[in-house]
């Protein structure tokens, strides 16, 4: 299925934010009016995108936690094993690591799949541990993500796709991390903001000139204008 208006697939941090980390404000008024589904796709815990999506006025299509949880038309599934993570985490912090979220963790709160360690924590050590569970360490940019390897936010934009009757293909996507790779792999173009990391201009078709929401602001009037 095709539109004239194609659906998107959102990164949020880096995309949809200012250089601070703020939400742009000018989200509101670009993704409102657009007329083809929005779905966003984050690294984030799974209550942050289905939370903006109702505060943008979206339907609440998104794709959390690296992939590791989809919501479409209705439904939400899992993948991703959420003990195993949990367990590479004590073992990290049993040999002296730190998560790096201080006493309330509510970058880890609600999240269903995985487990997300900040910058700052010993990353040599983190890989090590998660490598004798059997897991994948994934550098956002914001946060490493300690997660089951095959994950990805491309496997769930097909599964959104799927159940809201479009083909990957169908999607533009925006981004600028490593973890939006696989989303501009399945994506029928894909596009990177100026500041992404070298992965997503790699793997983009196109980096655009401008930094975070300037940038996806600048390919969302380009397309309207198609």
């Amino acid at each position: 299925m095709t539109a004239e208006t194609p659906p998107l697939a959102l990164d949020i941090d880096g995309t949809l934010t200012d250089g601070t980390g703020r939400l742009d404000p000018r989200t509101f008024e670009y993704l409102q009016a657009w007329n083809a589904p929005v779905v966003l796709a984050t690294g984030k815990a799974f209550p942050y995108p289905v939370s903006l999506s109702h505060y943008l006025g979206l339907e609440q299509n998104v794709i959390a936690e690296n992939g590791g949880v989809v919501l479409a038309d209705g439904a939400v599934s899992y993948q991703g094993d959420r003990e195993r993570a949990q367990a590479a985490a004590d073992a990290f912090v049993e040999r002296g690591g730190d998560l790096g979220w201080g006493e309330f963790d509510a970058i880890n709160e609600w999240r269903r799949t995985e487990i997300a360690v900040n910058l700052d924590a010993d990353e040599d050590l983190l890989r090590s541990v998660a490598a004798e569970f059997d897991l994948d360490v994934f550098d956002t940019g914001y946060a490493y993500h300690v997660k089951t390897p095959g994950v990805e936010k491309g496997t769930g934009l097909k599964a959104v796709a799927t159940a809201i009757g479009y083909e990957p293909e169908d999607f533009v996507a925006i981004g600028d991390s490593e973890n939006d790779v696989s989303t501009f792999s399945v994506a029928g173009r894909s596009f990177a903001v100026a500041n992404a990391d070298p992965a997503a201009r790699e793997a983009a078709d196109v980096v655009v000139e401008k930094s975070y929401f300037d940038g996806t602001a600048s390919v969302l009037e380009s397309l309207a204008g198609e």
